[in-house]
C-alpha cells in the first residue's frame, strides 16, 4: 500500500515546517491565521499575485520561491473562488493541488487549513487530507531504475493546521481507511497479469480476514458442485484454475439482510478464440476492475468499522485461447439452469458476473445488489471516461447511486433497459446467447445481467471508461483508478449510518 505521504493535525498557531501551503479567495483575502503565520511575506504575496495575474480563482494557483518574511522554502497560495460555493469535492481537489507540489524524495509541507472567514470544518481538513494521499499514489514496484528526468520516490510529512486537531484526526481514522480502500483497488488494476492472476487475486483478498471479514473462495471443484458452468466456461481455457471469492462483513444489525457487492474479476482477458486484435491488449490485464473495487470497498467498511451487513463477491477467471477453451457455438448452463449460446466469446464479462449474481441473490438474499465490471467498450462509446454508464431495475436505487456520485465525484449515468431490448439476446439454440450484436452494445449486456438477479433490486456499473486508462485528475495520476470505492462506501454510508 502507498505510504508516499503521511498526514497529521496540529493547532492552527502551530509554526510552518518545509512548504507554506494557504488558502485565498478571489479578492486574495486570507483568514485571521493565516495572515498571522503569513507576516511580512503578505505584502510580497499581492506583488507577485499581481506579477502573475493571479486572481484567487479556484485550483489556481501561486508559487512563491524562498519567501522574504516567513520560515518557509516555498509559498504555495491556492485559490478557492467564492468561499460560499464550496462542495466537498473541491477540498479534494486543494488537496491533491498540494501533493502535486511536492517533489520526489524526503520533505515536509505545512498546510493552514483556513479560508477566509475561519477555520475550515474536519471535514473539509480531512478531504484535503484525502485529496493528498490519493494524488501522490504512484505504481512503480517493478522499476529498478529512473530515466532522465522521471521522477522518483516521494515520501513526505505533511501537517495540516486546523482549528480542532483531535477532531480532525479521529474523522481522519475513517476517511483514511476509505484511501485505502481506494489504493488497494489501485493496486490491484495496475499488477502485471502474470503477477496477478485468479489464485493469487483470492489469496489477496483472503488478506481480509486480519480486519475481520469473512471470507470463503470457492475452487473449481466447488464451483461445478454448484453448477457455475458460465463462469468456468469462461476460465477452461487457462492453465490459470478460476476461483470466486465471498467476502462478508458483519457490522450491522445480528441477523439483518446485507447489501451486496458483485465485481468482474477477469485478471487477464484475449477474448479467448475470438481473439482481440494485438494492439493495447496489454491494457486487459485491467479488466478486473470491477473485482478490485469491491475488494477495497470491503477493505474500506472492515477498516473503519461501518456499522453495515455488506457481501462482497468476485468472480475470478482468466479468459485463454486454448484446445480446451469454449468455442463460438457452445451452450453452457448457468447456476441458475438457464442456458446461454456462446455467441462471442470475448462477452465473456457477463458470464462470470451471471453465475456470481445468481449466487449472491439465492444464497444472501440481500436488500440490494450493485455490479461493477469493465464490461463493454460501447459504454466508452456512449459516454466517454467522465460517467460510468448505470443501468437498474429499481429506481430508488438509481437515484441513491446517481446522488451518491455527484457528491463524491464518481459519477454515474443511467442508461435505458427494457423488454424491446430482450429480443436482441434471444437464441434459437437456447435460452439466450451472450451477445446481441453491435447496436446497444452495452444495453444488451446490462439485459443479460438482468436475467440472472432473480428479482432482486439490483444496479450494473460498466465502468470500462473510468476503471483504467481514464483521463488523469488532480486526485488521480495512475492508470488504474480505483473507481468505485469511495461512491459505494458513500452508498453503504447513506443506507446505513445516515438514517
Amino acid at each position: 500500500m502507498s505510504d508516499a505521504i503521511k498526514v497529521g493535525f496540529v493547532p492552527l498557531a502551530s509554526a510552518a515546517r518545509g512548504i507554506l501551503v494557504v488558502f485565498c479567495d478571489e479578492t486574495l483575502k486570507v483568514g485571521p491565521a493565516t495572515a498571522k503565520a503569513l507576516g511580512g511575506a503578505a505584502e510580497l504575496v499581492k506583488r507577485a499575485a499581481a506579477a502573475a495575474a493571479f486572481k484567487g480563482k479556484s485550483g489556481a494557483a501561486l508559487d512563491i520561491l524562498a519567501p522574504e518574511g516567513v520560515k518557509a522554502e516555498r509559498l504555495i497560495v491556492i485559490g478557492t473562488g467564492k468561499a460560499s460555493g464550496l462542495k466537498g469535492n473541491d477540498f479534494l481537489k486543494f488537496g491533491g493541488m498540494a501533493a502535486s507540489k511536492l517533489k520526489p524524495g524526503s520533505g515536509s509541507m505545512t498546510i493552514m487549513a483556513e479560508l477566509p472567514d475561519g477555520a475550515m470544518s474536519s471535514e473539509q481538513a480531512v478531504a484535503i487530507a484525502s485529496g493528498l494521499r490519493l494524488r501522490a499514489y504512484k505504481f512503480d514496484r517493478y522499476k529498478t531504475r529512473k530515466k532522465d528526468g522521471e521522477e522518483g520516490a516521494l515520501r513526505a510529512d505533511v501537517s495540516l493546521a486546523v482549528g480542532d486537531a483531535p477532531a480532525a484526526k479521529k474523522a481522519f481514522a475513517s476517511a483514511g481507511a476509505v484511501v485505502d480502500g481506494v489504493i488497494i483497488a489501485r493496486d490491484l488494476v495496475n499488477e502485471p497479469p502474470n503477477v496477478l492472476y485468479p489464485e493469487e487475486f483470492a489469496r489477496r483478498a483472503s488478506q481480509l480476514r486480519k480486519l475481520g471479514v469473512k471470507i470463503e473462495v470457492l475452487d473449481v471443484k466447488a464451483m461445478q458442485k454448484l453448477g457455475m458452468g458460465a463462469l468456468l466456461g469462461v476460465g477452461q481455457g487457462s492453465a490459470r484454475p478460476s476461483r470466486t471469492v465471498i467476502m462478508r462483513w458483519e457490522g450491522g444489525k445480528k441477523g439483518e439482510a446485507p447489501v451486496a457487492f458483485v465485481g468482474k474479476g477477469v485478471c487477464f482477458d484475449t477474448g479467448g478464440i475470438s481473439i482481440k486484435p494485438a494492439g493495447s491488449m496489454e491494457d486487459m490485464k485491467g479488466d478486473m476492475g470491477g473485482a478490485a473495487c469491491v475488494v477495497g470497498l470491503m477493505h474500506a467498511l472492515a477498516a473503519r468499522k461501518a456499522k453495515a451487513n455488506v457481501v462482497g463477491a468476485i468472480g475470478l477467471v482468466e479468459n485463454m485461447p486454448d484446445g480446451n477453451a469454449q468455442r463460438p457455438g457452445d451452450i453452457v448452463t448457468s447456476m441458475s439452469g438457464q442456458t446461454i449460446e456462446i455467441i462471442n466469446t470475448d462477452a465473456e464479462g457477463r458470464l462470470v458476473l451471471a453465475d456470481v449474481l445468481w449466487y449472491v441473490a439465492r444464497k444472501t438474499k440481500p436488500k440490494f445488489m450493485v455490479d461493477l465490471a469493465t464490461l463493454t467498450g460501447a459504454i466508452m462509446v456512449a459516454l466517454g471516461t467522465e460517467h460510468a454508464g448505470m443501468f437498474s431495475n429499481n429506481d430508488e436505487l438509481a437515484e441513491r447511486l446517481l446522488a451518491a456520485g455527484i457528491e463524491v465525484g464518481e459519477k454515474v449515468w443511467r442508461m435505458p433497459l427494457g423488454p424491446e431490448y430482450d429480443k436482441l439476446i434471444d437464441s434459437q439454440f437456447a435460452d439466450m446467447k451472450n451477445t446481441g450484436g453491435r447496436h446497444g452494445g452495452s444495453i444488451t449486456a446490462a439485459q443479460f445481467l438482468q436475467r440472472f438477479v432473480d428479482g432482486t433490486p439490483w444496479a450494473h456499473l460498466d465502468i470500462a471508461g473510468t476503471a483504467m486508462g481514464a483521463p488523469k485528475t488532480d486526485i488521480n495520476q495512475s492508470w488504474g483508478s480505483g473507481y468505485g470505492v469511495r461512491l459505494l462506501d458513500r452508498l453503504v454510508a447513506d443506507h446505513y449510518e445516515r438514517k
